[in-house]
C-alpha cells in the first residue's frame, strides 16, 4: 500500500471515528452498564460524593451537592479515561469466551471475573465505582462532556 493510501486511509479513519465517538461512548457505556447490573445496589449504598448527579427532587435540597460537568477536573476525567478502557478491554478480551462458555454457570462465573477485574481497574484509576457510573452516565447524556471523554479516550488510544 502507497503512502499516500495509507494516509488518505487514516484521515478517513480519523474524521469517521470524531463523528462516531460520542455514540461508541454510549453503545459502551451501556454494555459496561449492563455487565455490572448486579452491582446497582452497592453503588446506590455508597452514599453521595461531588459526583452526585442531581435529580429533579435533590435539586430543590440546599445542603445536595450538584455536578457541573464543566468543573470535573482534567485529572478526574483522565482517571476515567483510563478506567474506560480497561473495562472496555476486560469485556473485549473475555467476550468470546463467554460467547463459548459450555454452561451458563461457566458463563456466570466468567462475567463474575470480569466484573471483578473491571471493579479493580476502576479503583486502581483511582476512582470509586460510583464516580465510574456517573461520569459514563454523564458522558451519555451531556454531549460536550460525552466529547469531552471521546477526545480524551482518542488521546489515550493514540498514545498507545
Amino acid at each position: 500500500m502507497s503512502l499516500k493510501i495509507k494516509h488518505f486511509i487514516q484521515h478517513q479513519f480519523h474524521q469517521f471515528m470524531s463523528k462516531k465517538w460520542p455514540q461508541l461512548i454510549a453503545i459502551l457505556g451501556i454494555v459496561t452498564a449492563i455487565w455490572f447490573w448486579g452491582i446497582g445496589g452497592a453503588i446506590a449504598s455508597e452514599g453521595l460524593d461531588a459526583l452526585t448527579v442531581p435529580s429533579p427532587a435533590s435539586e430543590a435540597a440546599p445542603n445536595r451537592p450538584t455536578l457541573d460537568t464543566n468543573t470535573i477536573p482534567s485529572a478526574k476525567v483522565s482517571q476515567f479515561v483510563g478506567a474506560y478502557l480497561q473495562v472496555l478491554r476486560q469485556i473485549e478480551g473475555r467476550q468470546q469466551e463467554l460467547l463459548s462458555a459450555p454452561t451458563s454457570l461457566e458463563s456466570q462465573r466468567i462475567e463474575r471475573e470480569i466484573e471483578s477485574a473491571s471493579i479493580a481497574a476502576i479503583e486502581e484509576a483511582g476512582l470509586t465505582k460510583q464516580e465510574y457510573f456517573q461520569m459514563l452516565s454523564l458522558a451519555n447524556i451531556d454531549p460536550e462532556f460525552g466529547e469531552r471523554i471521546a477526545a480524551g479516550i482518542q488521546e489515550a488510544t493514540n498514545q498507545e
